[in-house]
C-alpha cells in the first residue's frame, strides 16, 4: 500500500514556473515507478510524464516536452514535477499515481495508488 500527498499547486501566470511535489509513505517507494497525471474540467484525466524506479528513464506527453520534467529522490520518498512555461492550457488538478513494478507506462490503468491532487491554475 502506497500513500501519496500533492502539494505545490497554485495561481500562476502564463510563462511563469512552479513545482509541483509528491510525497508517499512506505518502505517500498524505490520499488514503484511513479507519473504525473492532470485533469481539466470536464475532460478526462490524461498522461503528463513517468519515471521509473531508479529515475534513468522517463516519460512525457507531447505537449509538456521541453517545459515539464519529471524527477525523484528515493531516499526521501518523494517525486517532482518542475513545470516551466506554463500555459493556460495547463490548468488542472494534478494527480501522483504510483504503480506496482518498476517500469513506468503512460496508461492510466497501470497505475495502482494515486493522491488526491493539487490545483494549478494558469492565468493569460
Amino acid at each position: 500500500q502506497v500513500q501519496m500527498v500533492e502539494s505545490g499547486g497554485g495561481l500562476v501566470q502564463t510563462g511563469d514556473s512552479l513545482r509541483v511535489s509528491c510525497a508517499a509513505s512506505g518502505r517500498t517507494f524505490s520499488r514503484h515507478a511513479m507519473g504525473w497525471f492532470r485533469q481539466a474540467p470536464g475532460k478526462e484525466r490524461d498522461f503528463v510524464a513517468a519515471i521509473d524506479w531508479s529515475g534513468s528513464s522517463t516519460y512525457y506527453t507531447d505537449s509538456v516536452k521541453g517545459r515539464f520534467t519529471i524527477s525523484r529522490v528515493n531516499a526521501g520518498n518523494t517525486v517532482y514535477l518542475q513545470m516551466n512555461s506554463l500555459k493556460p492550457e495547463d490548468t488542472a488538478i494534478y494527480y501522483c499515481a504510483a504503480r506496482t513494478g518498476g517500469y513506468a507506462y503512460i496508461e492510466r490503468d497501470k497505475y495502482d495508488y494515486w493522491g488526491q491532487g493539487t490545483q494549478v491554475t494558469v492565468s493569460s
